[in-house]
């Protein structure tokens, strides 16, 4: 059932069990139970640590902890399809900086991204099976290297964020790990 690329026994036996006797959400729920019981507060303010906000596609192969070296309480990270920068990126980059400090907004997109097989007719097609218009935009893309550079603009001439200096795109090259940087010219 699970497409996990690290699939230990003893997931997969909570796997197993999940499958005869509740949901996902249930097995999540029970790995949390197990975490918080050997959990201690770090005792870390909500301000990260590297003063740097990651914004990032949703795609679950991507490990942006491990993929980057972070640890818990080192950066903010603002995930969501395609990892555009959309007015909501922009209010979390907001408060990022201005409540809590960030400086530095670094963009990552990905190879394989599911944006690029889809088209703005997916909000009509919405409409048609559920009545009503989604208000925002899908936001598909079909050369990844372009909408990093659209994201990057975005927030370079966002007039809420006061930090702009340090604005830096990649694709995360879902094949070998590696990030390519993108030149925002």
């Amino acid at each position: 059932m699970s497409t996990s690329a690290h699939l230990s026994a003893e997931s997969a036996e909570s796997v197993e069990s999940v499958e005869s006797a509740g949901t996902v959400t249930d097995r999540l729920v029970e790995a949390n139970e197990r975490y918080a019981a050997g959990f201690a507060d770090p005792g870390m303010d909500a301000r990260p640590v590297l003063n740097v906000a990651v914004v990032a596609c949703m795609d679950a192969r991507l490990d942006l902890h491990a993929a980057l070296g972070l640890e818990l309480g080192d950066c903010h990270t603002v995930r969501n399809a395609g990892g555009v920068v959309t007015d909501d990126v922009i209010r979390s980059l907001t408060i990022s900086q201005r409540a809590l400090g960030t400086r530095s907004v670094v963009l990552i997109h990905h190879t394989g991204c599911g944006l690029e097989s889809l088209t703005e007719e997916f909000r009509h097609e919405l409409e048609m099976e559920v009545g009503q218009r989604p208000s925002w935009a899908v936001e598909s893309f079909r050369d990844v290297d372009q909408d990093v550079r659209q994201s990057m603009q975005r927030v370079r001439t966002s007039p809420f964020l006061p930090h702009t200096d340090d604005i830096r795109g990649f694709v995360f090259d879902v094949a070998t790990g590696l990030l390519r940087e993108i030149d925002p010219a």
